[in-house]
């Protein structure tokens, strides 16, 4: 018989070993395999839940769409509306409040009041600018992180890509609501309690009127003369007052620097007769100014020529026998 060695393994010792070793080594391969497994499965969850939020609140489509809002209420008429407590913006019960409301409000605080309007409107539409652009870097850097980072590098940024996506979606919320103007902050009382047994419960609110804007298919110059139309973009239109500005552009004499001319309106068209032929005009509309206004920056123009009366008597010449 043969003799072994304190230090030596026999044949089916080294076989034994062997076979445990080979177990061993296929459980670590697969359990590597289940890792990479398991951060695929996690690397595509959290790249559709970035994709998802580009797609839904970030999307392309839904900024533009933002954008054209923005510049919308820029062109916007903003006034303030006192309506009771209980009533909300909107409510047409309000428009059967008593005339005396504005009998009982102190003038001159009101137009304290008119000043603060003014400056909340531009810091709501400055604000709403500077949101949007927020919101457009943060998709920039969403698509960029998705398209420059492997998985690896994705999972390894995760920890940092997750407040962001909460920080966008507040910035995003934050953002529709200051879309549509607020209750104005009063820090004194508007109605003068001298003599008045009960002081109503009022508050004040900025209401928005959609802008006034030329019909460009329906507004003509003829030879001598112009027929204008404007509308308004709002469900309930309403009988309003505007002002019809025009001039002539160019003017080649002293006596047409003063060709031009203001006129109020009651309707949404105008003619303008005894102009030039063959010149240039710049009409403007806007609304008639009224005790409420607190801020309107934008008024729409448009350019006409008139024809000159060669035309027609060519015409006219023309159709003779």
């Amino acid at each position: 018989m043969l003799s072994h060695s304190p230090g030596m393994m026999n044949i089916g010792t080294i076989d034994v070993y062997l076979n445990k070793l080979g177990a061993n080594l296929q459980t670590v391969v697969y359990s590597e395999e289940e890792q990479e497994n398991e951060a695929w499965r996690m690397y595509m969850e959290r790249k559709n839940v970035v994709l998802e939020f580009l797609h839904s609140d970030l999307s392309l489509h839904l900024l533009k769409r933002h954008h054209k809002r923005i510049e919308l209420l820029k062109k916007c008429s903003y006034y303030i509306e006192i309506l009771p407590k209980h009533l909300a913006l909107g409510d047409q019960n309000h428009l059967m409040l008593p005339t005396t409301m504005f009998q009982l409000i102190d003038p001159w605080r009101f137009q304290r009041m008119k000043k603060v309007g003014t400056i909340q409107t531009k810091i709501q539409l400055l604000l709403l600018s500077d949101l949007l652009e927020e919101l457009e870097k943060g998709r920039e850097e969403l698509v960029h992180f998705l398209e420059t980072h492997d998985m690896m590098t994705f999972l390894s940024r995760w920890d940092a890509v997750k407040p962001r996506l909460s920080s966008l979606s507040e910035q995003m919320d934050y953002f529709l609501a200051m879309l549509v103007p607020g209750r104005l902050y009063v820090k004194h009382r508007l109605v003068s309690d001298v003599g008045i047994t009960k002081i109503p419960h009022i508050r004040l609110v900025l209401s928005t009127k959609m802008p006034v804007m030329f019909d460009r298919r329906e507004s003509v110059a003829h030879e001598d003369w112009v027929s204008l139309k404007w509308f308004v973009t709002s469900q309930q239109p309403q009988l309003e007052q505007y002002e019809l500005s025009f001039k002539l552009l160019e003017p080649r004499t002293p006596q047409e620097r003063v060709h031009c001319g203001i006129m109020p309106v009651t309707s949404h068209t105008c003619e303008i007769h005894n102009l030039l032929p063959d010149r240039l005009y710049r009409f403007t509309v806007k609304r008639a100014e009224t005790y409420t206004l607190v801020y309107e920056q934008w008024h729409d123009s448009i350019l006409l020529k008139t024809k000159p009366y060669l035309e027609e008597e060519m015409e006219t010449s023309m159709s003779e026998p």
